[in-house]
């Protein structure tokens, strides 16, 4: 894709097209039995805007979170009103075994060949028009990119929101839709989410009972919640990890499975998670927030379907945006934005127009539609500002390194620990902490979707959490003249320890003057996969080891006077789950050992945080102080 200097931001207060007011009115048909291939039927609500004429364009929206959801009549958001308001039939379809759909529930599991049978069942449909889009957040998105490689003729638009998850040898991460990272379980995330959405026990309608009845009947079972709360912090205490979802007022789900399957286990082909070999036949709106979890992974799916193109109209239109928010919360934005503690200003973007103009592209044949808009944008947050550009990283964006320094005494924020673009010269000494799984450092924020109450998403000031003497800290002194980081980030550590197997983290913050500490981006590498997620390797006590963390992606103006922060350590609980340090498959022990950990940044051995620093971004303007 050529990248050009300076491509126009995309302003819909000058470049809009009609759009919100409804066109039409809707008329919903519910619970429709759509037959799959092997017999099952899925229950799907078809949603038609009355007086349309003529074979009309299709949205489609697969999801595991209850169709019902969706039925509430709204047009100020988009959703299946709104895109049926416009000229659209919209069916929004229950997943395998869930709610009102016959069949087992898995999960990820059938959604490949569903989506396809699914499809396939609309086209042949006397309203439909033969052009299909997709649509929806998270899980819905992740569908939409795995259905993606079947490259069926009728799918004309994809519009996938943070699905990083459904990659997993593509990127080299293998995420598999969110449950792992650096090659530990995403405990936080994923206990929550099977403890509240998992079960493979679903509640199905009575036969016989009219749709006027069950509607009767839905309303008054929604006045009470389905799930008890889950206190997410106190459930991750439990060990053996694997027991965690032992209770017995907990239904059946497939955690033990995702739990305890090697990333080289066969057993994750049949979902479809894509591997990298794939080609595509798609336009598609790669959308996620610098705060959501797999961020660096849709930009990866974004380059992904560009590279694997089958031709070059779909490789030409592959766009991304991306926002500073949390969870499928991009659209929530507002005119003085707080993305948890961290204040991001003004960070409205028009996603509706976005949508309206995509769909009018792809499904109605509109070639004009998306005039002026980039093939990329994203939110620079310190500076509070939305940007355009033709790639990523952006033109301009120079890979440089920022490297650790210390007298040997880096622990907490009171240590000595240093960042300078300067590498080491000589020797130093390694600064060692204890890591004791017994008491591990607490999540506090992050690029993160929790369901529980742990209260991890988001950027929060990390100032308490950098008192702990388990948390090396390494910062640069307040800076002259602001610096801009943007694209992708790489931890290089050179470490030892005591233990077989240990964990390291890492985590870049922003200090401001006042001392305030916000999170960025952080990651994770469980040390026996340092060669790989498809093998292990064990240390050897006191053995000198490089190592790499991904720390995903970012875009982030460090303003004068603010400071880049690297903190280090060996655990982020309850987001990930523990090492017991004893280089078992820790899922399954209840004992663990101490282990004491050794971060080396002398001239052979040089750690360093790598970043891309956008140099002419970083003569003007100024962040926001908190």
């Amino acid at each position: 894709m050529t990248c050009s200097e300076n491509p126009p931001i995309f302003d819909p207060a000058t470049e809009h097209l009609p759009y919100g007011k409804p066109l039409y009115a809707v008329r919903r048909e519910r619970s429709v039995q759509v037959p799959m291939g092997d017999g099952v039927h899925l229950s799907t609500d078809l949603y038609f805007p009355e007086g349309a004429e003529g074979k009309l364009p299709v949205i489609l929206i697969r999801t595991p979170y209850d169709k019902r959801k969706w039925r509430i009549e709204y047009y100020g958001k988009p959703g299946p009103y709104w895109f049926a308001s416009q000229g659209y039939v919209v069916a929004v379809q229950d997943k395998r075994g869930k709610f009102e759909s016959q069949g087992v529930y898995q999960f990820c599991g059938g959604d490949v060949q569903d989506t396809e049978d699914t499809v396939n069942w609309l086209g042949t449909q006397p309203w439909c028009s033969g052009a299909i889009g997709m649509f929806g957040c998270s899980y819905l998105g992740e569908i939409q990119v795995r259905h993606a490689p079947l490259r069926n003729p009728l799918v004309k638009a994809l519009c996938p929101h943070a699905a990083g998850g459904a990659l997993s040898a593509a990127d080299g991460r293998f995420s598999n839709s969110a449950t792992r990272s650096g090659g530990t379980m995403e405990l936080g995330q994923m206990l929550a989410w099977f403890y509240q959405f998992g079960s493979k026990v679903a509640f199905h309608p009575s036969t016989g009972v009219d749709a006027k009845t069950m509607d009767r009947v839905e309303r008054f079972f929604s006045l009470s919640p389905m799930v008890k709360p889950l206190d997410l912090r106190k459930a991750a205490q439990t060990l053996p990890t694997i027991e965690m979802m032992d209770d017995p007022d907990m239904p059946p789900a497939d955690w033990v499975d995702f739990m305890t399957r090697d990333f080289s286990d066969p057993w994750w082909n049949q979902f479809g998670f894509l591997n990298g070999d794939e080609q595509f036949a798609t336009p598609a709106l790669h959308i996620n927030s610098w705060y959501d979890y797999g961020v660096a992974q849709t930009i990866d799916t974004w380059a992904l379907f560009q590279r694997n193109a089958v031709d070059a109209s779909t490789r030409d239109n592959q766009y991304l945006v991306i926002a500073p928010t949390d969870h499928c919360k991009h659209e929530m934005a507002c005119k003085c934005t707080m993305v948890g503690e961290r204040a991001m200003g003004d960070a409205r973007f028009d996603f509706h127009d976005l949508y309206f103009r995509w769909f009018e592209r792809w499904l109605k044949g509109r070639e004009d539609a998306l005039e002026g808009v980039p093939k990329v944008q994203y939110f620079v947050m310190g500076r509070n500002e939305w940007r355009a550009s033709d790639c990523w990283p952006p033109m301009g964006a120079e890979l440089r390194s920022l490297y650790l320094h210390s007298e040997g005494r880096a622990n907490s924020r009171r240590g000595d620990g240093c960042l300078s673009f300067s590498a080491p010269e000589g020797p130093q000494p390694g600064d060692s902490f204890v890591y004791d799984p017994g008491d591990p450092v607490p999540s506090h924020g992050g690029p993160v979707c929790t369901t529980g109450d742990a209260g991890m998403e988001g950027s929060f000031d990390q100032q308490r959490i950098e008192e702990r003497h388990d948390i090396l800290v390494y910062s640069t002194p307040p800076l002259e003249e602001g610096i801009e980081i943007s694209g992708p980030i790489r931890v290089v550590l050179w470490v030892s320890s005591s233990a077989v197997d240990t964990d390291f983290t890492a985590k870049l913050v922003d200090v401001h003057p006042s001392g305030k500490a916000f999170n960025i981006q952080e990651g994770i590498l469980r040390a026996r996969y340092r060669e790989g997620f498809d093998r292990e390797a064990r240390m050897i006590s006191g053995e000198i080891y490089r190592i790499e963390i991904d720390l995903q992606a970012t875009s982030n103006w460090f303003a004068p006077g603010h400071r880049i922060r690297l903190d280090v350590s060996s655990s982020n609980f309850p987001r990930h789950d523990r090492n017991m340090n004893t280089g078992g498959k820790n899922y399954d022990e209840a004992d663990f050992i101490t282990a004491t950990n050794v971060i080396h940044h002398d001239r052979e051995h040089p750690s360093r945080i790598m970043v891309y620093v956008l140099e002419e971004a970083a003569k003007g303007g100024r962040g926001v102080d908190i």
